[in-house]
C-alpha cells in the first residue's frame, strides 16, 4: 500500500497523480486491445425483398481485401415487412414493371444510419449501423411509407423523400386504384423516427410510375424518373421539406431520341454528376445516356444530348466520386458498361463486360474506396434456377476498367418468388480505425 503523506494536501495530490497513471495505463492497455481487433474494410448491405409478412430482411456482408463477401454476424436483420415478388422471374416485358426502381436501401453520409423500403407493407424500415456493420432497428420502426407501395428513397440533410409507386401488381392484397402514385416528405428525428412533413406529399398520375427518388449534391433538388411514358421531374426543395415542382416539369423525354418509328420512351436510371450541374439518364429502350444540364437553384432542366452505349437496356448508373467515370447496368444483356467522363457532357464508353451467371444486372455501387463495384443481379427465368445475387469486380485505379472476381457472383437464394434490389457500399464511419 503506498503510504500518503499526512499533510491533507499533499495527501490529495498523491492520489490524483495514482489515478492519473492508472488511467494512461488501462488506456494504452484498452488501445492496445483495440487495435487487435478485426479491422472491417467494408460492408455491403442489400435487401432480400421476401414478400412474406414480416419476411424482407437486411442481407449484410464483409468485404476483403479481394473483394470476397462474407455474411456478418446475426444477418440477416428483418425489417419488419415484406417486399415483393416476381414469380414469373422475367426482367424484360411486362414484368419489368416490378424491378424497375431504384435507392431501396440508402444510408445517411456519416455511415450511421441506414433505410430500406417494404414494399409489399408500405413501410419504411431503419436502423442504426453499429460499430461491426451490424444493425439494430430505431425504436417504431418500421414506418408507414405515406402511400403504396415504397420503391426509393432520398436523403436530404434531416429529410427522407419517398416515392410509392402504388402498382396493384407489386401489392395485390391493396387496391391501389383508390389512390395515386406520390413523393412525400419525412423528417428524420436525432434518434432515428421519421415523421411526416405536412403538405409535403405530391402525387402523379396513375400509370406514370416513378421510380427513384434522387438528391442533387448540394440537397437543394431532387430529381424523379417515371418509367411508362419517359417523364422526367425535378423539384426544388423548399425550407420546410416540402417540394415545389421546376419549370419545364414534368419533362417528356426528347423527340429528337424518341421519334414517333422508335420504341417506347422510356427511362430509368437516375445520376447527377458529383462536382457539374449535369445529369445523366438512362435511355432504356434505345440503349443511350441521356446527358442534362440542370438549374442548381431552380432544378429546371435543359436536354444536351445522348451517346450510345453497347450493352443493351441501360438501367442503373453510378459515378466514382471524382466525377471521372460513369458506370452502367445494362439490364438486358447483363453487362456493365464503362464511360470516361472527363468531357462531362459526353460520355465516352470505354469498356464493356458481360457478368457472370444466369441473372440480369440491375443496381449497382462502388465501395468506401472504390476499389470495388458490387452489382445486384436477378434471376430472369423460371428455368434458370441460379440468378439472384451479387456480382463484384475489381476496379482498375489507373483507368477506372472492371474485371470481375473470382468468387463471383454471390449467390442469394430466391424465397417465394424474391428477388434482391437495392444495394449500398461503406465503412462505419464513426468507428472506423486502422489495425496497427
Amino acid at each position: 500500500m503506498i503510504p500518503f503523506p499526512r499533510n491533507r494536501y499533499l495527501s490529495i495530490i498523491c492520489f490524483l497523480l495514482v489515478g492519473f497513471t492508472a488511467t494512461l495505463l488501462m488506456s494504452g492497455f484498452l488501445f492496445q486491445a483495440e487495435a487487435q481487433r478485426p479491422y472491417f474494410r467494408n460492408i455491403v448491405y442489400t435487401e432480400s425483398n421476401i414478400p412474406t409478412r414480416n419476411g424482407n430482411t437486411i442481407l449484410a456482408f464483409e468485404q476483403d481485401a479481394n473483394g470476397k463477401l462474407t455474411p456478418l454476424p446475426n444477418s440477416p436483420f428483418p425489417t419488419g415487412g415484406a417486399g415483393i415478388a416476381d414469380p414469373t422471374f422475367t426482367t424484360l416485358g411486362g414484368a419489368l414493371l416490378i424491378a424497375d426502381n431504384d435507392q431501396n436501401v440508402i444510408v445517411n453520409p456519416e455511415h450511421t444510419r441506414l433505410f430500406a423500403v417494404n414494399s409489399g407493407s408500405n413501410t419504411i424500415a431503419v436502423f442504426d449501423i453499429k460499430k461491426d456493420g451490424t444493425l439494430s432497428p430505431v425504436y417504431g420502426s418500421p414506418f408507414p411509407s405515406g402511400g403504396i407501395n415504397p420503391e426509393s428513397l432520398g436523403l436530404a440533410n434531416d429529410v427522407l423523400y419517398v416515392i410509392n409507386r402504388n402498382l396493384d401488381r407489386n401489392n395485390p392484397t391493396q387496391d391501389a386504384k383508390a389512390s395515386q402514385p406520390n413523393y412525400t416528405g419525412f423528417r428524420v428525428t436525432y434518434t432515428g423516427q421519421l415523421v411526416p412533413i405536412p403538405k409535403s406529399t405530391v402525387s402523379v398520375p396513375n400509370g406514370s410510375n416513378p421510380t427513384q427518388a434522387l438528391i442533387s449534391q448540394d440537397k437543394r433538388i431532387l430529381f424523379g424518373a417515371e418509367f411508362i411514358g419517359g417523364s422526367l421531374r425535378s423539384f426544388k426543395i423548399l425550407p420546410s421539406g416540402r417540394l415545389k415542382e421546376s419549370p419545364n416539369s414534368p419533362q417528356s423525354l426528347p423527340a429528337s431520341e424518341f421519334p414517333p418509328s422508335s420504341p417506347p420512351a422510356l427511362l430509368l436510371g437516375l445520376q447527377v454528376h458529383p462536382k457539374l450541374p449535369i445529369l445523366y439518364v438512362g435511355f432504356v429502350t434505345i440503349n443511350k445516356v441521356g446527358v442534362y444540364n440542370y438549374n442548381s437553384f431552380t432544378g429546371e432542366l435543359t436536354f444536351v444530348k445522348a451517346v450510345p452505349t453497347s450493352g443493351k437496356a441501360p438501367c442503373w448508373l453510378v459515378t466514382n466520386r471524382e466525377g471521372t467515370r460513369l458506370y452502367t447496368a445494362n439490364t438486358a444483356d447483363n453487362s456493365v458498361s464503362v464511360y470516361d467522363l472527363r468531357d462531362a457532357t459526353t460520355p465516352k464508353e470505354i469498356q464493356k463486360v458481360v457478368l457472370k451467371g444466369n441473372g440480369s444486372a440491375t443496381q449497382l455501387t462502388l465501395n468506401s474506396n472504390e476499389s470495388f463495384l458490387q452489382v445486384v443481379t436477378r434471376r430472369n427465368s423460371p428455368d434458370k434456377l441460379k440468378g439472384n445475387g451479387i456480382n463484384i469486380f475489381k476496379v482498375n485505379p489507373t483507368d477506372g476498367t472492371l474485371s470481375e472476381e473470382d468468387t463471383s457472383p454471390l449467390p442469394i437464394p430466391s424465397v417465394n418468388g424474391s428477388f434482391p434490389q437495392g444495394i449500398v457500399s461503406l465503412i462505419p464511419k464513426r468507428f472506423a480505425y486502422k489495425a496497427k
